[in-house]
């Protein structure tokens, strides 16, 4: 069985949302592990200058780096990322699987992710051109790799 960790920045505040994450962890555990690792979310003014962000991006994106476990294949969620379909996106889950042991699906901050953490990705996932809040981006992608499971194993999830 594979492990698929979600590294993120911040944790979930709304219970939806966590209700949500709950239940997608749940059904994916018939077919990964399922870790969420959080990482502090870092501090910054009202209106944080050019500086600031930049430094926010660092800040957290060593925190992320940190808690990446050795030799698993990095997911950065990235707007340069590439958009899949739903099959696409499991037959990359699938082919992934062949080669790694674990799966770091990488969720950054309000800023996004620094470029030492998009660098390390062995893929770049994107949702599209629209912005996600990152805590529901969370939920979004819990269900897409459920979803990508399912479609591997014939199941009616998807249809």
């Amino acid at each position: 069985m594979i492990n698929v960790h979600i590294i993120c920045v911040g944790k979930l505040k709304e219970n939806y949302l966590k209700d949500g994450c709950a239940e997608y962890i749940k059904r994916l555990s018939a077919f990964a592990r399922v870790t969420i690792i959080e990482v502090a979310e870092e501090r910054c003014s009202d209106h944080p200058s050019e500086s600031e962000i930049k430094s926010v991006i660092e800040k957290e994106g060593n925190r992320i780096i940190s808690k990446i476990p050795k030799g698993s294949c990095v997911i950065p969620l990235c707007i340069e990322g590439k958009e899949y379909s739903s099959p696409d996106f499991s037959t990359e889950i699938e082919k992934m699987s062949m080669h790694y042991s674990s799966l770091s699906f990488v969720i950054g901050g309000s800023f996004g992710l620094s470029e030492e953490v998009k660098a390390l990705g062995k893929l770049k996932l994107s949702f599209g051109k629209m912005t996600l809040p990152h805590q529901l981006a969370r939920m979004v992608l819990l269900e897409q790799i459920y979803r990508a499971f399912s479609i591997s194993n014939h199941s009616k999830y998807h249809k």
